[in-house]
């Protein structure tokens, strides 16, 4: 039988100082993914341009960068299970910020894929998961969805913020001065918040399936282990895994598709950009039901509307209307995981290796939404038409939705 380990949590623990601690990584996480991940996005053409070669090996660089990330996942989380954020964020950010003046200085290709990779290494030690992992720690049950929820909405902003501030300083001052202005900014904001604001909480609630006379750290490997015994953690994976394969093909491929219904490029990449908004809808419908319903229902529910939307796109995305409908269809479960996911592993194995367990289940995660936006393009140059793709995606989706329920047991362990 589980066992919940609680330790008494005094006035700072979700209070004052814990609110200091979710206006920190909300602020970094949007300036980080702002500058790490969406303005590669406005300086692919300009580098590719100035380093003579093609858009394809730019992007690969890209999908190097998130491979990496995703491989560093699994350590970091470890690390932050032992040691906290403090120490690790902040090198992250000094790192991050030492890589992005090497970008804006790297004049081939094969310089940029070590910067790059470098880059997704240090995402992995700055962006949502050790932000997560340091809310997990400082809030209790009651308070936690909260401040993840404010964590969430600041930087599901981060793309309408930075992508077109770095075309503005790329039309202006060129990518390589874009790049130096984004790591002045990155530099001068995260550093210090990650540095003097992000600690350890001074007691905190603690839950786990294990036995309480355990040292910490053997604790926490024993809570690990179990959780990788647990079939619900390997549902769980392949549930995120199939939706995260779906959210990044179509993140990819809908400006083409809308195209290819007759939608003007600027028609296509405004609908296109409905999904970061729709990523903060999702989000905070999700918060406000599990008043109301668990969340492995919502988030059921909220994938099978996105299976269900992309399936009508053949029928109704013809016209500006339809297309506009099935867009927000898809659009409200972008970003729902990234909340649900805590929840979740919370839920099911305490908080005692959430950094751990949650760094092993967004390894092979961020690693399928690397790799399914160039298997949908394989599928694209095989096939006549987007048919089959958007099919695949809506399956994915319905996978989705089958596994969340049928690893959804009612939840063991709180905290």
């Amino acid at each position: 039988m589980p066992t919940t380990i609680t330790v008494p949590a005094d006035a700072a623990v979700g209070g004052h100082h814990g609110w200091r601690i979710v206006a920190a990584p909300a602020v970094t996480s949007t300036i980080g993914y702002g500058t790490l991940y969406y303005a590669y996005a406005v300086l692919l053409t300009p580098m590719a341009a100035t380093l003579g070669t093609s858009t394809t090996a730019v992007t690969g660089a890209l999908t190097a960068s998130v491979l990496a990330g995703a491989l560093a996942a699994i350590p970091v989380g470890r690390w932050l299970d032992h040691h906290g954020g403090r120490a690790l964020m902040t090198t992250g950010s000094i790192t991050a910020t030492a890589l992005l003046i090497a970008w804006s200085q790297v004049h081939t290709i094969e310089q940029l894929y070590p910067v790059m990779i470098g880059i997704g290494v240090t995402g992995a030690m700055v962006l949502y998961e050790p932000a997560f992992a340091v809310i997990v720690a400082w809030f209790t049950a009651d308070r936690r969805a909260t401040a993840l929820l404010a964590v969430t909405i600041v930087a599901g902003f981060a793309s309408t913020i930075f992508m077109p501030l770095t075309g503005l300083l790329t039309a202006h001052l060129g990518w390589r001065g874009a790049l130096l202005v984004l790591a002045t900014i990155h530099g001068a904001v995260t550093v210090p918040l990650h540095a003097f604001t992000i600690r350890r909480p001074p007691l905190a609630a603690m839950t786990a399936p294990a036995a309480p006379s355990l040292a910490g750290h053997t604790r926490r490997r024993a809570v690990a282990r179990a959780a990788m015994r647990d079939t619900r953690f390997w549902i769980l994976a392949a549930t995120l895994i199939a939706h995260g394969a779906a959210t990044s093909t179509m993140t990819v491929h809908l400006i083409g598709y809308l195209t290819s219904r007759g939608h003007t490029a600027t028609v296509a990449a405004t609908m296109t950009g409905l999904l970061g908004v729709l990523s903060v809808t999702g989000r905070l419908v999700l918060t406000a039901a599990r008043r109301h319903l668990r969340v492995t229902t919502i988030v059921a529910a909220v994938f099978t509307t996105q299976a269900a939307a992309v399936l009508a796109m053949p029928l109704f995305a013809g016209t500006r209307t339809g297309a506009v409908i099935t867009v927000i269809g898809f659009g409200l479960g972008f970003g729902i995981t990234s909340l649900a996911t805590p929840a979740l592993l919370t839920d099911r194995y305490g908080t005692t290796a959430y950094a751990t367990i949650a760094g092993r289940l967004a390894a092979p995660v961020t690693i399928a939404k690397a790799g399914a936006p160039l298997a949908a393009a394989a599928l694209l140059h095989t096939t006549a038409g987007y048919t089959p793709l958007l099919t695949a995606v809506a399956g994915c989706c319905a996978l989705a939705a089958t596994g969340i329920l049928i690893g959804a047991p009612p939840p063991t362990a709180t905290g």
